[in-house]
């Protein structure tokens, strides 16, 4: 059985920082819908600090990698603010 290489590099900083972004997604929709689910937003804190340190690192490594990094992560909150104004009317 021959493995297909994935093309995208999991342990690049890149990666990660869009991985905890679809993650931080995904626990923000859920307090959505649990907003006592303190353990779920203390976990959610997590991430977050873990995502900005990643971009700091990022910043002070590579600033063109950066502003990548960083358009990836904020692109989501501008297509859900869209949708949010969408349906407000």
């Amino acid at each position: 059985m021959v493995k297909e290489e994935k093309e995208e590099n999991r342990g690049s900083v890149e990666f990660q920082v869009f991985s905890f972004t679809n993650k931080i997604r995904r626990l923000a929709s859920h307090l959505e819908l649990h907003k006592k689910d303190f353990s779920s937003e203390r976990g959610l804190r997590r991430l977050l600090g873990k995502r900005q340190r990643l971009l700091a690192y990022l910043a002070k490594k590579n600033r063109v990698r950066y502003k990548i990094g960083r358009a990836s992560c904020f692109s989501y909150f501008i297509s859900s603010l869209i949708v949010v104004l969408d349906f407000s009317f």
